[in-house]
């Protein structure tokens, strides 16, 4: 559930609000709305907050050996802000030694057929009365020059030929053929531009020592920048309140901020404590910024490293559905995974990761439960549908095939089911068809369950008529569910506009589908105006109409579930085809056993993507649609001493 909220108003003493705020952090229940702080204070620490990062980037890319946890090197405040100061400026400097190496050898290699060349010696020529300029042109026009154009060769190979004109004047000679094109002199001479780059290289590599002598104290580094983000926090709020929209400061300081209502009385003795004016009241719907705090029971909150990874939380005044995500997202990741021995070795190494953290006297992270309780229904699931590694069905343990369930176990892949209404032999359903059913009922059972769940919401908001929008969803997902088994499983199982047993079970299908469309465009928008509600769905005519077709798609969506545990199963059978005639070979057996290992793993591998593209996706997106989520929510996240929380 998702704990209702306090939207609370602190008034305090300006001169007072440092204490205040310390006070304030220590009690640790406030959720405080956007701040934005300004001061010399707040800019310092967030330079330093900024060298740390750099400077833990740039030396966290050393290897250094491991040293027992603890021992550490240790850094006063002052010394690690002075060297992550010094590390950002030597970056900085690297940068432009690198920037200066590349230009110089690009000066370089322009010049690498024409030998060292020295401006010294071509000024001290024009001194002289001699000035001499660089000309390249092609080796068979070299002879066309004019002859009337003083030249010296330098050098030539087949297609280039390099020389001089002596004093050829100011610009370009008139007489010179427009083949031939000038070569700018280098910056400095390519000797002195040798020198450099040697010198260049032997500060870089001095930087690089320097990385390296002071790559031990990352981990002081990482201390200092964590325990820096409480600073900032805690400053970037301390220069914010007490503040006018100009920036001038006043008497008085607020704030303001979102306390769990069952941290109320506790809060409200803080601030009788402190001398603090408190104002509070329920937020309106207009509040934005209101935090979400979720609380559910153990097994429910095993679903929230999952949220928590994907950055999803729901609105405030939206629906938490931990429960129902956590409950089908098994599902959907037991049937992607597919393979009861997957599944296994999986929770074998859940079970021993939980055991040694457990020894060593750590937390279990909570991620270990999410992970066991899928692998486990992975191994139901490849039970009931005689999946294990791959193996067919004729080479596994009696006993294996005994568990599954005939019409979905690949131990009856050739039977043929047929339906107790339809006397024709020719009309059966196969076990790919049998867990495309079991698929698009899934669909069924997870859509009405997000229009019965906003359906009681409403009527919890008495939004009265409202209801009757969801009801007519709810029509139009049992009537479509029928069509989707007619067009993708079956026709003739499942007919479309027929009849079974004399019952026209088609005809009303089609009926449930148009009166809950009629429903929903008459209701869906209902705010207590019938009139009102069907303008609103006039205006989205469009949208309104193709909602129809999205029923339809939403639930064939869910085939992905039978389609990605079908391509898994393709695979690993696959790889067992391929490693199975060397598997007898002495001589082959370990490169078997290599290629069954690296090509299971990888399948495994791929599982656990498509769960994450695939299993996600119908409860986020399919799902969430269906019950109007959007999750525009903000996790409720207190202001607190983060370093002893």
């Amino acid at each position: 559930m998702i704990e209702p909220m306090k939207k609370v108003s602190v008034v305090l003493l300006n001169k007072e609000k440092e204490e205040a705020l310390k006070a304030l952090r220590k009690i640790g229940l406030v959720h405080l709305e956007k701040i934005d702080g300004a001061s010399e204070k707040l800019t310092a620490f967030k330079e330093y907050s900024n060298n740390a990062m750099l400077t833990e980037s740039i030396l966290g890319e050393i290897k250094l050996p491991k040293v027992k946890k603890g021992s550490e090197p240790k850094l006063s405040d002052e010394k690690v802000i002075e060297l992550c100061k010094e590390v950002v400026a030597k970056s900085e400097r690297k940068k432009q030694l690198m920037e200066e190496i590349s230009a110089d050898t690009t000066e370089l290699d322009r010049f690498t057929a024409w030998g060292d060349v020295s401006n010294e010696d071509l000024d001290f020529l024009a001194e002289k009365g001699i000035t001499l300029k660089l000309y390249e042109i092609n080796a068979e026009k070299y002879s066309l020059i004019d002859p009337d154009l003083e030249t010296i060769l330098v050098n030539n190979d087949k297609k280039t030929v390099r020389f001089l004109i002596v004093n050829g004047g100011e610009g370009r000679p008139e007489k010179l053929l427009p083949e031939a094109f000038e070569v700018p002199l280098p910056r400095i001479s390519t000797k002195l531009l040798q020198k450099e780059i040697l010198a260049d290289e032997k500060e870089l590599d001095q930087i690089q020592a320097f990385y390296v002598e002071n790559a031990k104290y990352v981990p002081a580094i990482s201390a200092y920048k964590k325990a820096l983000e409480s600073d900032i926090e805690f400053e970037n709020i301390n220069s914010g309140i007490g503040c006018d929209k100009e920036g001038s400061e006043n008497d008085l300081a607020w704030l303001t901020g979102y306390v769990p209502v069952a941290d109320m009385e506790d809060f409200k003795r803080c601030c009788s404590a402190n001398e603090w004016a408190l104002a509070y009241a329920d937020p309106e719907d207009e509040d934005t910024e209101v935090p979400t705090k979720l609380k559910n029971n153990k097994l429910v909150s095993l679903i929230y490293p999952l949220t928590d990874f994907l950055g999803t939380v729901p609105g405030y005044h939206e629906f938490d559905i931990s429960g129902w995500f956590l409950l089908f997202f098994t599902i959907f990741f037991a049937m992607i995974f597919g393979d009861g021995g997957y599944g296994a070795l999986v929770a074998v190494l859940i079970l021993f990761l939980m055991l040694k953290t457990k020894l060593s006297g750590k937390k279990i992270p909570a991620a270990f439960g999410l992970f066991l309780l899928v692998s486990l229904a992975t191994v139901v699931w490849g039970a009931v549908t005689c999946t294990w590694f791959g193996i067919p069905a004729d080479m596994l343990p009696e006993k294996l095939v005994n568990l599954s369930i005939p019409w979905i176990s690949g131990a009856y892949e050739d039977s043929k089911w047929f339906v107790p209404w339809n006397n024709d032999p020719s009309v059966y359903l196969t076990k790919d068809q049998n867990l495309q059913i079991f698929c698009f009922s899934l669909a069924l059972i997870q859509l009405c369950v997000a229009h019965i769940k906003a359906g009681i919401r409403n009527i919890a908001d008495k939004k009265g008529l409202k209801v009757l929008g969801d009801l007519g969803s709810l029509l139009q997902l049992v009537g479509m569910f029928w069509v989707v088994l007619a067009m993708v499983v079956n026709g003739k199982v499942f007919p479309m506009l027929g009849y079974i047993n004399d019952i026209p079970v088609g005809y009303i299908e089609v009926s449930l589908i148009a009166v809950g469309f009629a429903m929903s465009f008459v209701f869906a928008n209902y705010e207590g105006s019938i009139g009102a509600s069907v303008l609103e769905s006039c205006k989205n005519i469009i949208s309104v109409l193709l909602g129809v077709v999205n029923v339809f798609s939403d639930i064939v969506s869910y085939i992905r579930l039978w389609a990605v545990g079908l391509a898994g199963a393709a695979i690993s059978n696959t790889v067992n085809t391929l490693a199975g005639p060397i598997l007898g070979h002495a001589i082959l057996f370990i490169a078997a056993i290599v290629l069954l290992v690296f090509g299971h793993g990888l399948n495994m591998i791929l599982n656990v993507l498509s769960v994450i593209v695939h299993g996600v996706r119908l409860n986020t997106l399919e799902f969430c649609t269906h019950i109007g989520m959007s999750w525009s929510g903000v996790k409720y996240q207190p202001f607190a001493d983060k370093q002893n929380a």
